[in-house]
């Protein structure tokens, strides 16, 4: 099991919510998948920013994460359409 690879176990983790420590495995595969889901949007809402020259826009998105909540919003909501 990866917690027993951990240096000290997860005795020496006291920030480790309990249900983390028990699913290690799966803690790390949700944090990998919102990392890869909050990338994916962000990486099309700053193209489409820069596109669009909303400076503003780009540097807030570049520097918020919201785990893809702003980038959506951003896209869908106050972006226009890239007329092509």
């Amino acid at each position: 099991m990866i917690l027993t690879m951990m240096p000290g176990g997860p005795a020496n983790y006291p920030w480790l919510p309990s249900w983390a420590a028990e699913n290690f495995g799966i803690a790390i595969a949700l944090f990998s998948l919102l990392a890869i889901w909050s990338a994916i949007w962000k990486g099309m809402a700053l193209w489409r920013a820069g596109r669009s020259g909303h400076l503003v826009w780009f540097v807030v998105l570049f520097l918020v994460n919201t785990l893809g909540i702003l980038e959506i919003l951003y896209l869908f909501v106050f972006s226009k359409k890239m007329k092509k």
